[in-house]
């Protein structure tokens, strides 16, 4: 059974050590990307850790996180376009719809030996419970419609459109070839 927690102080180490145990995930970015270039003062997977346990600390990092039991085995990165500003397809997303949205669903991430397993669902419904009781409003993710396609769960970052549509967002717009930008309200 699975639940999940806000990423915060007491839970950073839990975090932290997910993170370590692969690789700062995707070669040490540490769930930096989207925070944007910024964020970080220099692009060592070192200095990007720094830089998230101080977005953590400061509150401008938020995720929930998937436990198994007392292990962290996941999580779902959300937060204001303001802490997560940069997104893919930016271009194409900038061009489509000039309207932020509250809050933005920017990535997934799941563990060795957790893939395929429905952690990402697990994080998405922890990141929509979070967003709630941060006030809700206008929530974006940036899914990726493969449908049809045999993809390996761990380039899904973005979550799968399917995931983001049994949630019960809806589709908005085509910002990529299998990109787009959903969108839901919650109260």
């Amino acid at each position: 059974m699975y639940e999940t927690r806000a990423l915060d102080d007491t839970s950073w180490p839990d975090f932290a050590h997910l993170v370590a145990a692969n690789n700062g995930v995707w070669g040490g970015c540490w769930c930096m990307w989207y925070h944007g270039k910024d964020a970080i003062a220099e692009d060592s997977p070192a200095a990007k850790r720094k830089a998230k346990q101080c977005l953590v600390r400061e509150g401008r990092a938020h995720a929930a996180l998937v436990y198994e039991g007392a292990d962290c085995v996941g999580w779902c990165q959300f937060g204001s376009p303001a802490e997560l500003p940069r997104i893919h397809n930016q271009r194409a997303y900038l061009a489509t719809d000039p309207a932020l949205p509250d809050w933005r669903i920017t990535c997934f991430f799941s563990g060795k030996g957790h893939r395929g397993n429905g952690i990402a669902a697990v994080a998405l419904a922890g990141a929509i419970e979070q967003i709630r009781q941060l006030g809700g409003g206008r929530v974006e993710a940036f899914p990726d419609d493969i449908e049809g396609q045999k993809t390996s769960p761990a380039f899904l970052f973005n979550g799968a459109m399917s995931m983001f549509e049994r949630q019960g967002f809806e589709r908005s717009r085509q910002i990529g070839k299998h990109k787009w930008v959903v969108t839901k309200t919650l109260d």
